[in-house]
């Protein structure tokens, strides 16, 4: 009969001194470092069809930023400022405070606000018919990382990890950078049902400089790496003799697999977070300049090419500060100053790197805002007609697809559901959106629950 590795060290350890036990768990290194990667669940995996991109990095403006002040011109709105809404003299249209124009061969329209963005006009994919299912920032927010508001569910990064695997062995397949710790902010990047292996690994805090984050317990001070690797195939061995024992265990698993990657990491992460040897001019690209509100933001994004290159599958980038009540003027520009020059930097430099075709990159918020407001200096929550944008990753550059009624309040045409949106990304990345499923609870979930279409029409 097979003895398992745990009663073999009660049975035969006694008396030995140190050294001869040193030697044991040498000898079982080999063992449990070949079952551990044999085991790995981020091995790279075989796509449903051929994918036009590898990877995702989605740009998260947490509040609702206001797409009738940004990207979805109303000219209409702009004449009948002040007009009161169904006889309520309280509740007035307000037009955008900032002028529009087109840009590119496209004829894209931006805003004064972003008036770098608005030189990548050509290669953005404009889609101005969003639609969510609630307009309150909880629960739409839920919405958009996990496609429920219900029930807790795996967050999207974590379904592109379960269907895809990671490149690089070394990182983290899902990083979210900055990411916020208020409104049940861990479900955004968490696996849910899902094996534990797959939740994101966040790094930083939503409101404080991503310059300043640590990586909790990445060193060990006690021991060098040779004495930590012995240490943890022995240590892997025993939660694998546990795993034989009991069963198939997600949360058992999901430590073995931390322990492994945090090993690993070790080396890894301080490298690709160690920002000294990028030059000047990129900091610059990227709107890093000392004392200017890009500065934060502009090091997520940044920060989103380095993992990029280095492999990471699936980036979340969160910028905070976009629910826009009482205090339009100040607060849009404010927040438009903060992503114009880093997201403009972010693109200008994954198609230099030569990335871009092959990265998707996705902006948005969980809803927009209304055409009006009783302050006459805000706007409300708006999940029936929205914009985000695409880039790269295979969609069609400089096109604009969609559009809302003449205030903005309501898609009426080329609506783009945030099911759709779901199923469009993986449908990007080689997943078909009602193949990729995990059983639970007696039936098979997906990230689009039973909805869902792809926008081939926004495909190149």
């Amino acid at each position: 009969m097979a003895i398992s590795r745990r009663r073999w060290l009660q049975q035969s350890t006694m008396g030995f001194s140190s050294v001869a036990l040193a030697g044991m768990l040498g000898d079982l290194s080999s063992q449990a470092a070949d079952k551990a990667a044999y085991r790995s669940p981020f091995a790279p995996k075989r796509t449903h069809f051929t994918p036009q991109a590898k990877r995702v990095i989605f740009l998260c403006m947490k509040g609702g930023p206001s797409h009738m002040d940004m990207f979805d011109h109303k000219p209409q709105l702009k004449k009948d400022d002040g007009k009161a809404v169904g006889g309520n003299d309280k509740i007035r249209l307000l037009g955008s405070l900032w002028d529009f124009k087109q840009h590119g061969q496209s004829g894209m329209w931006f805003s004064e606000l972003l008036p770098n963005l608005a030189t990548k006009a050509d290669e953005i994919c404009m889609l101005n018919g969003m639609v969510s299912d609630n307009p309150e920032h909880a629960q739409a927010l839920d919405f958009l990382f996990t496609g429920s508001f219900q029930f807790v569910r795996p967050s999207m990064g974590s379904w592109v990890l379960y269907g895809l695997g990671t490149e690089n062995q070394d990182l983290p397949g899902f990083i979210t950078l900055n990411p916020p710790h208020v409104l049940g902010g861990a479900k955004y990047y968490g696996s849910s049902f899902l094996p534990a292996a797959y939740q994101g690994s966040p790094i930083g805090e939503m409101g404080k400089p991503l310059a300043k984050a640590e990586i909790g317990n990445i060193t060990n001070p006690r021991l060098n790496r040779e004495q930590q690797r012995r240490r943890l195939d022995f240590l892997q061995g025993l939660n694998r003799d546990l795993i034989d024992e009991r069963g198939e265990s997600s949360e058992l698993e999901g430590v073995i697999e931390s322990f492994e990657l945090g090993f690993k990491m070790q080396d890894a992460l301080p490298q690709v977070m160690d920002i000294s040897n990028e030059s000047e001019a990129t900091k610059k690209l990227y709107g890093m300049e000392p004392g200017k509100t890009s500065a934060n933001f502009g090091h997520q994004c940044l920060m989103a090419r380095r993992l990029v290159e280095s492999g990471v599958r699936f980036i979340q980038l969160t910028d905070d500060g976009w629910d826009a009540h009482g205090f339009l003027s100040t607060g849009v520009p404010r927040r438009c100053a903060s992503i114009d020059q880093p997201i403009t930097g972010l693109l200008t430099d994954l198609k230099q790197r030569g990335l871009l075709q092959d990265t998707l990159v996705v902006w948005g918020g969980e809803f927009g805002r209304s055409p009006d407001d009783g302050t006459r200096d805000g706007r409300g929550h708006n999940a029936k007609g929205f914009t985000m944008f695409m880039a790269g990753g295979g969609v069609k550059p400089g096109l604009t697809y969609g559009q809302t009624d003449e205030y903005g309040r309501k898609t009426v045409d080329g609506e783009v559901h945030i099911h759709d949106l779901h199923a469009t990304m993986l449908h990007q990345l080689g997943l078909n959106h009602e193949e990729l499923t995990f059983k639970h609870a007696g039936r098979d979930f997906r990230l689009t629950d039973v909805k869902g279409r792809v926008v081939r029409e926004i495909l190149a």
